[in-house]
């Protein structure tokens, strides 16, 4: 006597385990997805009532500016220790420290380090505008 669902060479048990499988990770899908979406929308939410809350504080104008001026200040001390320099250096081994450095960054491609570089270079050229003798 044979099984009547062996008969088609599959086992029908077997395709109804399948299929119940795939309707379950369909669900599964379903709600990851519907749940990402109502967690995106909360934190955007959450993110733009914190920015409101902030406004009105006064928080954020205060951060900015903060930021704002401090991103800007290099002191001599940092910029020096950037292009590798001692306290007696000259205006021209600062060029020459700085066009070996930038260079370097240059062609390795760190765009940060780069920018550091530059940075230090005009701190340092602030304080050797004024002075004429080219020493620190």
């Amino acid at each position: 006597m044979r099984d009547s669902s062996s008969s088609f060479g599959f086992d029908l048990r077997d395709l109804q385990k399948k299929i119940e499988i795939e309707r379950v990770a369909k669900f599964l899908a379903n709600l990851i997805i519907m749940g990402s979406g109502i967690l995106g929308r909360a934190v955007f939410q959450a993110y733009r009532k914190a920015l409101e809350n902030a406004s009105k504080n006064g928080v954020s104008h205060e951060a900015i500016n903060c930021c704002a001026q401090r991103k800007n200040i290099m002191t001599e001390q940092e910029a020096s220790h950037i292009l590798g320099l001692s306290e007696q250096a000259s205006w021209e081994e600062v060029l020459r420290k700085y066009d070996a450095l930038f260079e370097r960054n240059a062609k390795n491609g760190s765009f940060y380090l780069q920018s550091k570089v530059h940075r230090a270079k005009e701190a340092l050229e602030s304080v050797y505008r004024g002075d004429s003798t080219g020493t620190s």
